[in-house]
Protein backbone atom coordinates (compact mmCIF):
# COMPACT_ATOMS: atom_id res chain seq x y z
CA UNK A 1 0.00 0.00 0.00
CA UNK A 2 1.46 3.32 -0.94
CA UNK A 3 0.52 7.05 -0.27
CA UNK A 4 -1.12 9.08 -2.83
CA UNK A 5 1.26 12.17 -4.01
CA UNK A 6 -2.20 14.79 -5.10
CA UNK A 7 -5.09 15.00 -3.43
CA UNK A 8 -6.67 15.92 -6.38
CA UNK A 9 -6.30 12.24 -7.29
CA UNK A 10 -8.25 11.35 -4.64
CA UNK A 11 -11.89 11.43 -3.62
CA UNK A 12 -13.93 10.87 -0.59
CA UNK A 13 -15.04 7.11 -3.02
CA UNK A 14 -11.86 6.85 -3.38
CA UNK A 15 -10.98 6.86 0.24
CA UNK A 16 -13.91 4.98 1.45
CA UNK A 17 -12.93 2.10 -0.74
CA UNK A 18 -9.65 2.07 0.29
CA UNK A 19 -10.71 2.25 3.97
CA UNK A 20 -12.32 -1.17 3.58
CA UNK A 21 -9.90 -2.70 1.51
CA UNK A 22 -7.09 -1.87 4.25
CA UNK A 23 -9.52 -3.04 7.28
CA UNK A 24 -9.92 -6.59 5.20
CA UNK A 25 -5.86 -6.55 4.38
CA UNK A 26 -4.99 -5.57 8.69
CA UNK A 27 -7.64 -6.77 10.65
CA UNK A 28 -6.03 -8.94 12.62
CA UNK A 29 -3.35 -6.43 13.92
CA UNK A 30 -6.04 -3.61 14.24
CA UNK A 31 -8.11 -5.73 16.24
CA UNK A 32 -5.02 -6.63 18.64
CA UNK A 33 -4.77 -2.89 19.07
CA UNK A 34 -8.03 -2.28 19.72
CA UNK A 35 -7.86 -5.15 22.88
CA UNK A 36 -4.37 -3.60 23.84
CA UNK A 37 -6.41 -0.52 24.06
CA UNK A 38 -9.23 -1.13 26.21
CA UNK A 39 -6.29 -3.25 28.92
CA UNK A 40 -4.83 -0.38 29.71
CA UNK A 41 -5.85 0.64 32.95
CA UNK A 42 -2.58 3.03 33.61
CA UNK A 43 -4.69 6.33 31.98
CA UNK A 44 -7.31 6.64 29.89
CA UNK A 45 -6.21 6.84 26.39
CA UNK A 46 -9.87 6.38 24.53
CA UNK A 47 -13.53 7.49 25.66
CA UNK A 48 -14.75 4.23 24.73
CA UNK A 49 -13.39 1.74 27.17
CA UNK A 50 -14.66 -1.61 25.28
CA UNK A 51 -12.55 -3.18 22.36
CA UNK A 52 -15.43 -2.23 20.38
CA UNK A 53 -16.06 0.75 20.78
CA UNK A 54 -12.15 1.63 20.63
CA UNK A 55 -12.45 -0.07 17.05
CA UNK A 56 -15.02 2.23 15.63
CA UNK A 57 -12.25 4.88 16.55
CA UNK A 58 -9.42 2.72 14.64
CA UNK A 59 -11.81 2.26 11.68
CA UNK A 60 -12.35 6.47 11.56
CA UNK A 61 -8.19 6.83 11.37
CA UNK A 62 -8.12 4.06 9.17
CA UNK A 63 -9.82 6.45 6.56
CA UNK A 64 -6.52 8.83 6.64
CA UNK A 65 -4.11 6.11 5.19
CA UNK A 66 -4.54 6.74 1.76
CA UNK A 67 -3.77 10.29 2.53
CA UNK A 68 -0.15 9.06 3.92
CA UNK A 69 3.35 10.02 1.89
CA UNK A 70 4.64 7.36 -0.28
CA UNK A 71 7.81 7.27 1.71
CA UNK A 72 9.59 9.09 4.55
CA UNK A 73 8.80 10.03 8.43
CA UNK A 74 5.34 11.06 9.40
CA UNK A 75 4.23 12.51 12.49
CA UNK A 76 0.62 12.20 14.60
CA UNK A 77 0.47 15.06 17.60
CA UNK A 78 -1.47 15.25 20.41
CA UNK A 79 -1.37 11.29 19.94
CA UNK A 80 -2.45 10.04 23.33
CA UNK A 81 -2.73 6.26 22.59
CA UNK A 82 -1.67 6.53 19.04
CA UNK A 83 -4.76 7.71 17.13
CA UNK A 84 -4.19 7.39 14.14
CA UNK A 85 -0.17 6.92 14.36
CA UNK A 86 -0.63 3.43 15.48
CA UNK A 87 -2.65 2.55 12.72
CA UNK A 88 -0.82 4.02 10.40
CA UNK A 89 2.18 2.20 11.79
CA UNK A 90 0.13 -1.35 11.94
CA UNK A 91 -1.15 -0.65 7.72
CA UNK A 92 2.11 1.46 6.53
CA UNK A 93 4.95 -0.86 8.00
CA UNK A 94 7.43 0.58 5.73
CA UNK A 95 6.78 4.78 7.21
CA UNK A 96 8.84 6.05 10.26
CA UNK A 97 6.02 7.36 12.60
CA UNK A 98 6.41 9.71 15.34
CA UNK A 99 3.48 9.75 18.49
CA UNK A 100 4.17 13.20 19.81
CA UNK A 101 2.27 13.55 23.24
CA UNK A 102 3.24 15.96 26.45
CA UNK A 103 1.31 13.82 29.35
CA UNK A 104 3.98 11.66 30.62
CA UNK A 105 1.46 8.68 31.35
CA UNK A 106 0.12 8.54 27.89
CA UNK A 107 3.51 8.56 26.29
CA UNK A 108 4.78 5.46 29.05
CA UNK A 109 0.89 3.40 28.03
CA UNK A 110 1.65 4.31 24.57
CA UNK A 111 5.40 3.08 24.83
CA UNK A 112 3.56 -0.13 26.04
CA UNK A 113 0.92 -0.68 23.50
CA UNK A 114 3.77 -0.41 20.79
CA UNK A 115 6.13 -2.53 22.43
CA UNK A 116 3.38 -5.61 22.76
CA UNK A 117 1.96 -5.11 19.12
CA UNK A 118 5.98 -5.52 18.00
CA UNK A 119 5.89 -1.97 16.23
CA UNK A 120 9.48 -1.41 15.55
CA UNK A 121 8.76 1.66 12.93
CA UNK A 122 6.85 3.76 16.00
CA UNK A 123 9.33 6.53 18.21
CA UNK A 124 7.07 7.66 21.00
CA UNK A 125 8.61 11.15 21.74
CA UNK A 126 7.25 12.99 25.10
CA UNK A 127 7.11 17.16 24.36
CA UNK A 128 5.60 19.45 23.98
CA UNK A 129 5.05 20.41 20.04
CA UNK A 130 6.38 24.22 20.29
CA UNK A 131 9.83 22.52 22.00
CA UNK A 132 9.64 19.33 19.87
CA UNK A 133 9.50 21.58 16.46
CA UNK A 134 12.92 23.75 17.89
CA UNK A 135 15.00 20.26 17.51
CA UNK A 136 12.87 18.21 14.91
CA UNK A 137 12.11 21.15 12.43
CA UNK A 138 10.68 20.80 9.38
CA UNK A 139 11.79 16.92 8.96
CA UNK A 140 8.18 15.16 8.33
CA UNK A 141 6.78 14.24 4.79
CA UNK A 142 3.40 14.67 6.60
CA UNK A 143 2.18 15.76 10.51
CA UNK A 144 -1.40 15.47 11.79
CA UNK A 145 -3.63 15.60 14.82
CA UNK A 146 -7.07 13.91 15.34
CA UNK A 147 -9.28 15.58 17.82
CA UNK A 148 -6.67 18.11 19.44
CA UNK A 149 -7.75 22.30 18.58
CA UNK A 150 -8.92 25.14 16.57
CA UNK A 151 -8.12 24.43 12.84
CA UNK A 152 -6.36 27.50 12.62
CA UNK A 153 -4.23 27.07 16.00
CA UNK A 154 -3.27 23.51 14.28
CA UNK A 155 -1.26 24.90 11.70
CA UNK A 156 1.21 26.64 14.32
CA UNK A 157 1.58 23.39 15.65
CA UNK A 158 2.14 21.45 12.48
CA UNK A 159 3.75 23.83 9.84
CA UNK A 160 6.82 23.64 11.63
CA UNK A 161 7.44 19.83 12.00
CA UNK A 162 6.05 19.50 7.89
CA UNK A 163 9.33 19.88 5.21
CA UNK A 164 8.36 22.34 2.67
CA UNK A 165 6.56 19.83 -0.29
CA UNK A 166 5.27 17.89 2.66
CA UNK A 167 1.75 17.93 4.36
CA UNK A 168 -0.78 18.77 7.05
CA UNK A 169 -3.72 16.76 8.05
CA UNK A 170 -6.37 17.30 10.48
CA UNK A 171 -9.53 15.46 11.28
CA UNK A 172 -12.21 17.41 11.72
CA UNK A 173 -16.06 17.19 12.36
CA UNK A 174 -19.17 19.91 11.56
CA UNK A 175 -16.99 22.67 13.18
CA UNK A 176 -14.43 22.45 10.34
CA UNK A 177 -15.57 24.47 7.85
CA UNK A 178 -16.41 27.09 10.25
CA UNK A 179 -12.78 27.26 11.98
CA UNK A 180 -11.38 28.28 8.03
CA UNK A 181 -13.55 30.78 7.61
CA UNK A 182 -12.81 32.33 10.71
CA UNK A 183 -8.47 31.77 10.00
CA UNK A 184 -9.53 33.60 6.79
CA UNK A 185 -11.75 36.41 7.81
CA UNK A 186 -8.78 39.20 8.22
CA UNK A 187 -6.57 38.72 5.25
CA UNK A 188 -8.34 35.99 2.84
CA UNK A 189 -6.43 32.93 1.16
CA UNK A 190 -3.58 34.91 2.02
CA UNK A 191 -3.79 34.37 5.71
CA UNK A 192 -2.33 30.45 5.02
CA UNK A 193 0.86 32.02 2.73
CA UNK A 194 1.66 33.47 6.25
CA UNK A 195 2.57 30.46 7.76
CA UNK A 196 4.08 28.54 4.42
CA UNK A 197 0.54 26.69 3.60
CA UNK A 198 -1.77 26.58 0.60
CA UNK A 199 -5.12 27.60 1.02
CA UNK A 200 -6.45 23.99 1.98
CA UNK A 201 -8.78 20.85 0.53
CA UNK A 202 -11.72 19.35 1.99
CA UNK A 203 -12.36 15.85 1.99
CA UNK A 204 -15.52 14.46 3.24
CA UNK A 205 -15.26 10.77 4.51
CA UNK A 206 -17.18 8.01 5.99
CA UNK A 207 -20.46 7.86 6.12
CA UNK A 208 -22.79 10.06 4.11
CA UNK A 209 -24.73 10.74 6.59
CA UNK A 210 -22.12 12.28 8.94
CA UNK A 211 -19.83 15.13 8.51
CA UNK A 212 -16.32 14.17 9.33
CA UNK A 213 -13.63 15.52 7.19
CA UNK A 214 -9.73 15.67 6.49
CA UNK A 215 -8.94 18.85 6.07
CA UNK A 216 -5.37 19.42 4.00
CA UNK A 217 -2.76 21.68 3.72
CA UNK A 218 0.36 21.49 1.62
CA UNK A 219 3.24 22.63 2.89
CA UNK A 220 5.08 25.27 -0.26
CA UNK A 221 7.19 27.25 1.70
CA UNK A 222 9.27 27.33 4.83
CA UNK A 223 7.60 27.95 8.24
CA UNK A 224 8.30 31.67 9.41
CA UNK A 225 11.06 31.44 11.87
CA UNK A 226 8.79 32.92 14.60
CA UNK A 227 6.46 29.76 14.50
CA UNK A 228 5.78 28.19 16.82
CA UNK A 229 6.03 30.68 19.98
CA UNK A 230 6.40 29.81 22.99
CA UNK A 231 3.54 27.02 24.79
CA UNK A 232 0.26 28.73 25.02
CA UNK A 233 0.86 31.70 23.32
CA UNK A 234 -0.68 30.16 20.24
CA UNK A 235 -4.69 29.38 21.54
CA UNK A 236 -3.91 32.48 23.48
CA UNK A 237 -2.65 34.97 20.49
CA UNK A 238 -3.98 33.84 17.33
CA UNK A 239 -1.33 33.95 14.88
CA UNK A 240 -4.03 34.87 11.54
CA UNK A 241 -4.82 38.03 13.50
CA UNK A 242 -1.50 39.33 14.69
Amino acid sequence: MTGINSINSINSMDINAMARDLELQWKEGLHRYAEALSACVSVRLTGPREASGIYAHILDCLFSVPLLPPSGAVIDVGSGGGLPGVVWAITRPDLSVTLLDSARKKCQAAQGLVSSLGLSNVSVVCRRCEEYALISREVFSLAAARAVTHAGVLCEYLSPLTKVGGRLLAFKGPKGGAELRETESKRGDDSWTAIGLTKPEIIPYGDSDQSRVFVIWDKKAPCPARFPRRAGIAEAKKWWLT
